[in-house]
């Protein structure tokens, strides 16, 4: 561990930079130890404090930016697209969405604080087409409180760093295997309820050619459309006849029935 010290006080800035943009791009890299690291440095005067959090703070905006006009060019299919890839996709985009409703633009002040909907929530706020100036305010405001928070615990800690990494080097290689077992039984459980998420929805599924030769042949089908909000203004059509429902009220709705068959779409 000790190594990894000369290394940032090397090349800190850059990897920092590089880092943070990673995983706000959407890859699974945790930039919160590196933040709290880079803080400490600053605190022993190895690095300045405010250089480390005005770049973290530039490489968010910029692949927010990205996935910004992302969300607005290719919508949905985008927020699809994350979602198939996401360990939690059935409710990845549902729970930034909901966020959305009930923030509005402020919920971009704490998505960074919130595992998973970080990623989701620039492509959302291009989807629904928030103003730029708005998203670049609130954006920028919420980087700034999610570089800063951490950098600034690092910084005034710092004395706690050697420490930190005493201990660490005690454990040796002790504590890379307790690491990477638990990182690798979380990812594990995670995938295994995805499978069993995906096989349970294929095996009440219907394409929409099965559904188009119900509705020939006259069968008596209730259809609801149970999309988000945010996604049903973004594209404000439905199948004709069909109801649209949120999935938050689907339950308690009281125009299911119960006496016949209902299908039910989404995005």
């Amino acid at each position: 561990m000790h190594h990894l010290i000369p290394f940032l006080l090397q090349h800190g800035y850059t990897v920092l930079f590089i880092w943070v943009f990673v995983e706000t791009i959407g890859l699974p890299i945790p930039s919160v130890p590196l933040l709290i690291t880079v803080g400490a440095l600053a605190g022993l005067g190895q690095m300045k404090l405010f250089l480390c959090i005005g770049l973290g703070v530039c490489a968010a905006l910029s692949s927010d930016l990205f996935w910004y006009y992302m969300g607005r060019r290719r919508g949905g299919q985008l927020l699809s697209l994350l979602c198939r890839i996401s360990l939690e996709p059935d409710s990845c985009v549902r729970r930034t969405e909901n966020l959305f409703l009930r923030y509005g633009s402020r919920s971009l002040l704490i998505a960074k604080f919130l595992p998973g909907l970080s990623v989701m929530s620039t492509p959302l706020a291009g989807m629904i087409r928030m103003r730029l100036s708005l998203f670049l305010f609130f954006d920028c405001i919420g980087a700034i409180l999610w570089v800063g928070s951490f950098t600034a615990l690092g910084y005034l800690f710092s004395e706690e760093l050697d420490h930190a990494l005493a201990y660490t080097e005690r454990m040796g290689n002790l504590l890379l295997v307790l690491v990477a077992g638990g990182l690798s039984i979380y990812i594990l459980r995670k995938y295994s309820l995805r499978r069993r998420f995906l096989r349970e929805l294929f095996v009440a599924r219907i394409t929409p050619e099965e559904l188009k030769q119900k509705l020939d042949s006259g069968e008596d089908i209730m259809m609801i459309d149970v999309r988000h909000a945010l996604d049903f203004k973004a594209d404000p059509y439905i199948i004709p006849g069909a109801l649209h429902i949120p999935s938050e009220q689907f339950e308690s709705y009281p125009q299911v029935p119960k006496d016949r068959e209902v299908v039910v779409y989404c995005t």
